[in-house]
């Protein structure tokens, strides 16, 4: 049996219960505790789960230790990330892997300095509708990927979150908040984007919260809260996305990829399952069957369970720092092609993350 990988939470706010929640299906890990600034919060958190609540400091300090889950503010993501590595552990962190590839340099410098792992969300395209759709043009049902479309458009996080500030402060937006999850999945599906033209921009300065408690407030915009434009792969596959805050309805579909032989509708990369629609040019739709496991549910802590299989077996991790850096150059890009009115060429070229296998079980990923 593999040794458990001793991991902590740095952050319990919203999306911690998710992965506390998850990381029960993955016997690999072994929850040592969680922190946060607020120590109600943290202890709050504990409680809900039946864990420990330790300082920040007490869990850097903590032997038993290996990884560190980072679920604070995007703009704490670097910060935070740099403290980790400075304590020699490894660290998966929430997206972004920061706010500006500037900083998020910084991280991915320091972890290889100090040799360890750094990874970071999303990790959705491990799910099964994500491994499935890659497995089916990697084998090619839709012949060569041509080009391709990909949408996340609403009327803002003001009407659900509890305090959807951050949204729409330096770091925030509809790019580095939703993008993450398609420009990801993309690269999972089509590998390495190659440049990017973009436009980005703000409808208004400031936004009313319709949520609760905050309803009836407004909250500043800093930040652009429509974007689109195209990706470039490195393959030559050209993908129109738009990610926006502006769009109160709309009816395209999240992912759609055309090839020399047919087309595949992609679900939803913000989720793990979800239908496969493949088309032909002389067949209509079908619904095609899931073949990988991780469809059935909200497995938002398999990076980090990736990543402790992969200390283990001393094989790369999925879900790592150089994936999140491309995208996020990738995503900062169409604000500067915005800005200058030029395409944007991608430095980074990561690795494809590797595919899962066939049915693969929860906790034995490969």
């Amino acid at each position: 049996m593999v040794e458990r990988v001793g991991i902590g939470f740095i952050g319990c706010g919203n999306i911690s219960a998710a992965y506390l929640r998850a990381a029960a299906g993955f016997p690999i890990l072994d929850i040592r505790g969680v922190a946060d600034l607020n120590a109600d919060a943290a202890s709050a958190r504990a409680a809900e789960f039946g864990l420990k609540a330790q300082s920040i400091d007490a869990m850097l300090a903590d032997p038993s230790i290996e990884i560190i889950v980072n679920l604070t503010i995007p703009k704490a993501h670097v910060d935070v990330g740099l403290q980790v590595v400075a304590a020699g552990k490894h660290v998966h962190s929430e997206k972004p892997l920061g706010i500006s590839t500037g900083e998020a340099r910084k991280l991915v410098e320091a972890a290889k300095a100090k040799g360890v792992r750094l990874g970071s969300a999303p990790d959705t395209f491990f799910g099964g509708a994500h491994q499935t759709s890659r497995k089916l043009i990697d084998e090619g049902a839709i012949g060569t990927p041509i080009a391709g479309t990909a949408f996340f458009m609403c009327p803002g996080h003001e009407r659900w979150h509890p305090n959807p500030g951050f949204y729409y402060l330096d770091g925030g937006g509809p790019m580095l908040d939703m993008g993450p999850y398609y420009v990801t999945d993309l690269v999972n599906l089509l590998g390495p984007v190659a440049r990017v033209a973009g436009v980005a921009t703000k409808l208004r300065d400031e936004r009313l919260v319709t949520s609760e408690p905050l309803n009836g407030t407004t909250i500043p915009v800093e930040v652009a809260t429509h974007v689109a434009g195209t990706l470039q792969f490195v393959s030559g596959a050209v993908v129109t996305i738009a990610m926006s805050f502006d769009v109160p309805r709309h009816q395209h579909s999240p992912i759609e990829l055309y090839g020399s032989a047919g087309s595949i509708l992609v679900p939803d990369p913000n989720h793990f399952g979800g239908d496969i629609r493949l088309a032909t040019a002389s067949d209509d739709w079908q619904t095609v069957p899931t073949q990988h496991g991780y469809a059935d549910g909200n497995f938002r802590v398999i990076g980090v369970a990736d990543m402790a299989e992969a200390i283990r077996t001393g094989r790369p991790h999925r879900a790592s720092g150089d994936l999140a850096f491309h995208a996020l150059e990738v995503m900062e890009a169409f604000q500067r092609s915005s800005d200058t009115g030029e395409h944007i060429t991608i430095a980074s070229r990561p690795e494809r993350p590797a595919a899962l296998p066939v049915g693969v079980a929860v906790g034995a990923l490969g």
